[in-house]
């Protein structure tokens, strides 16, 4: 009976060290699948992502003589953000019109390398014109070159928002927009939720003849 037992004891071990070989292989194997290898080739990940999206550092240069402040909106992160600009017009001796048209310019105006870095970028097409109302159009009409509603969704909001915004266009909630063609114009209001999503600029609908 002991000698059974002792040759049982002698033929198991070898099975068991065989099980704990075993098992020691299939955890390496694991741990290798689970694990990074090292490499000594170089890996290039791209740029950096930039640590201060849709911000600018402020400009240190002297503003000219005939110029005047203005703030314009421009797309970063899906969402439109404010930028100041200096734009050469002189508030004193200039009409509505006229600083209308220097801030559409602005929008149409490629962003500076800088602020693409931040991520900023403009829809507003180049073509696009702003000119005044015609006979009949309420007072502070301005007319674009193009239908509003015809506009792509973002670049509406940026010319909404730029207008309504700045006291020598618009200072108000909304601003009357109109085209080319014989449509009344209408009032389009920016609003927080505008900035936030400008795929949908809210409207108050067609204005009446004065």
């Amino acid at each position: 009976m002991r000698s059974e037992r002792a040759y049982g004891a002698r033929r198991g071990g070898p099975r068991r060290a065989a099980a704990v070989l075993a098992a020691v292989v299939a955890g390496a194997a694991l741990a290798a699948g689970c694990g990074i290898r090292s490499t000594s080739v170089p890996v290039d990940a791209g740029a950096a992502p930039s640590r201060m999206p849709c911000r600018t550092a402020s400009a240190d240069s002297a503003a000219p003589a005939e110029s005047v402040s203005v703030r314009i909106y421009l797309v970063c992160a899906s969402q439109l953000v404010p930028l100041d600009r200096t734009v050469e017009v002189d508030e004193a001796r200039s009409d509505r019109l006229v600083v209308a048209q220097a801030l559409l310019g602005e929008l149409q105006q490629e962003p500076s390398a800088g602020e693409r870095r931040a991520g900023f970028s403009t829809v507003v097409p180049a073509g696009l014109r702003a000119s005044g109302a015609r006979k009949g159009d309420p007072a502070g009409t301005l007319r674009l070159s193009e239908q509003p509603e015809d506009l792509p969704a973002e670049a509406l909001a940026q010319v909404v928002c730029t207008y309504t915004e700045n006291e020598a266009v618009g200072g108000g909630a909304s601003v009357l927009l109109g085209g080319p063609g014989d449509y009344a114009p209408r009032g389009y209001l920016c609003t927080a939720e505008t900035k936030a999503r400008p795929m949908d600029v809210p409207t108050l609908g067609a204005a009446e003849p004065s």
